[in-house]
């Protein structure tokens, strides 16, 4: 009876959720997966059982004792291993569906959670010998992560204008940005609250006077109730204000790419793969180059350029002003003994967007890579081109999770290419778009709020206090310009290492107030920062509680990079 009460109370255990290559099961699991045995409930069955062949005298011997603690940690590792495997349909492992003569390249699971396109019943009609291969690359538009990030910086920053600050009852720190066009008679404002940045043009002739900072604030945005804005005489004002407004712009990308073997069907076997195909090469040839990682002086993307710890090879390249860096999973290291290969998921599995390349005929599952990251996969797979042209074609299919938008450039019909140049304008602009589409989903739009309410709060008190003190306050002394000046304004590249920063200028601009800051139970650590100065890219960092809190847990994982 003692024995089936904690059986039970382990099996009503919730199983934990971390990031990246550190377990991640969410909802988009398969029906028919078992859930396995909590290592609680396998440490007291294996303890509680009658060992095998044991003697009642005391006198076992050590050779048996350290098999049974062998046994004991081969059930701890399994079941550890099966808390991240998802198991492929079964019906696919007995039989064959055939589309058109071809599996499709993705399946979705049973349970729905993801799109695919083309959806599988257009692929009855795509045949791979059609001479329609594709759109015209001039058609292919790369999406921006902000369209009016950089409104300020162009017709703001060189203008003489003003700015002032304010905190709304209701929407809590505001900016306020106005200029004057005479040659245009036209104001041009902008209001930045927690939610989102509003743009605004109004023509002089529309009112008697120039409208006081208030009402044209409120002629934007009828939820503000504040009755006066501060201005803002801090000379580097502009600089602060460009900072925030541009701190989602980034030139730099990351993707993954994963190696698909004919008959792999779990993540392990994908992430296993050491060689390389010919085939294979000239796929990545085709979307960069192959460098050296040693002393490679370009966007790195979180890779180890000075140790070799991360490999000595990458692919990278740069595509309309924008550098790319790609987590091969091949030339990553490989360690002998580790089913899970943490060393490669650790960064494939805290990328957005990964690229999947299919050697034979096995589907790719949508959900089959386990990461709270990963939202979007470009399956590529090498299939026969037209016997007259003599070319090698590919064939491509995007799947996202359900909450992502669709995106562009849209899939030709049938979604197949033949030119290597076409196929290399296509993925390079469907991966970039793909990611800045993801950042709309649930999970990320969540912590990109979170983002921008603390990094607009700092920037709020940081031009405050500093105003104050060119005024000659003497009740307030000037911020450190080394921590709280340099959070905003250093604030280029993604939202997550923004957050992280967030949290460092809001601590200095608390004590600098004399406000007493709250603290966790547990002490946090400050993340990384590499000599080049743009900190660890890899959002691992990030506890599930991230994105179901109000406190960011700022812990380095185990496997973080030195």
């Amino acid at each position: 009876m003692e024995r089936e009460k904690r059986n039970d109370m382990s099996s009503s255990r919730k199983r934990s959720f971390t990031f990246g290559a550190y377990g991640s099961v969410d909802g988009h699991t398969c029906e028919d997966e078992t859930r396995p045995e909590s290592a609680e409930g396998n440490i007291l069955d294996i303890l509680d059982s009658p060992p095998r062949d044991r003697q009642p005298s005391r006198s076992a011997s050590s050779n048996q004792r350290d098999t049974e603690f062998f046994e004991i940690i081969e059930k701890l590792q399994g079941s550890r291993i099966d808390e991240q495997r998802c198991e492929f349909p079964l019906p696919l492992k007995s039989r064959l569906l055939t589309i058109g003569g071809e599996l499709p390249l993705v399946l979705s699971p049973k349970l729905g959670g993801y799109w695919v396109d083309p959806p599988l019943e257009r692929l009855a009609d795509v045949s791979p010998t059609s001479s329609c291969h594709g759109l015209d690359p001039e058609s292919y538009d790369l999406m921006e992560r902000d369209a009016e990030a950089r409104i300020y910086h162009e017709f703001f920053r060189s203008r003489y204008h003003h700015s002032f600050t304010a905190v709304d009852p209701s929407l809590g720190p505001l900016v306020l940005s106005v200029l004057l066009e005479e040659e245009e008679s036209r104001l041009r404002v902008i209001l930045r609250m927690k939610e989102c940045s509003l743009h605004g043009v109004f023509s002089v002739s529309l009112f008697p006077n120039i409208p006081s900072a208030v009402e044209l604030a409120k002629m934007l945005c009828d939820r503000v109730t504040v009755s006066k804005f501060e201005a803002i005489s801090y000379l580097k004002a502009p600089e602060l204000i460009t900072a925030f407004d541009e701190h989602r712009v980034s030139p730099n990308f990351k993707f993954g790419i994963l190696y698909q073997k004919n008959g792999q069907f779990t993540e392990e076997d994908i992430l296993c793969n050491t060689e390389e195909s010919e085939e294979f090469k000239e796929l990545l040839s085709i979307l960069g180059e192959t460098i050296q990682l040693q002393g490679f002086a370009g966007f790195r993307g979180g890779l180890d350029v000075c140790h070799g710890q991360t490999g000595r090879e990458a692919v990278a390249t740069s595509f309309h002003g924008r550098e790319i860096m790609f987590h091969v999973a091949t030339k990553l290291p490989f360690t002998d003994g580790d089913p899970q290969q943490l060393q490669r998921k650790r960064h494939i599995g805290n990328d957005i967007v990964a690229l999947v390349y299919q050697e034979g005929q096995t589907p790719f599952l949508s959900d089959v890579i386990k990461s709270h990251f990963l939202h979007c996969f470009l399956v590529v797979r090498r299939t026969p081109g037209p016997e007259d042209a003599g070319k090698t074609a590919y064939r491509v299919s995007v799947t996202a999770r359900e909450d992502v938008p669709p995106f562009g450039p849209f899939l030709p019909d049938p979604p197949i290419f033949t030119d290597g140049s076409l196929l290399r304008e296509f993925l390079l602009t469907k991966l970039i778009n793909a990611e800045i589409s993801c950042y709309k989903a649930q999970r990320f739009s969540r912590l990109e709020l979170r983002t921008r309410s603390l990094l607009l709060e700092s920037l709020q008190v940081e031009l405050a206090t500093r105003s104050k003190c060119m005024m000659g306050n003497p009740s307030l002394s000037a911020p450190p310009s080394s921590e709280g000046a340099r959070g905003v304004s250093e604030g280029t590249g993604g939202f997550i290492e923004n957050f992280k920063r967030a949290i460092r200028v809001r601590s200095h601009s608390f004590e600098t107030l004399g406000v007493t800051r709250k603290t966790s139970g547990s002490a946090s650590q400050k993340p990384k920062t590499d000599k080049d100065g743009e900190g660890d890219k890899s959002p691992g960092h990030l506890s599930a509680d991230s994105l179901g809190s109000a406190e960011l847990k700022d812990q380095a994982s185990p496997q973080e990079e030195t």
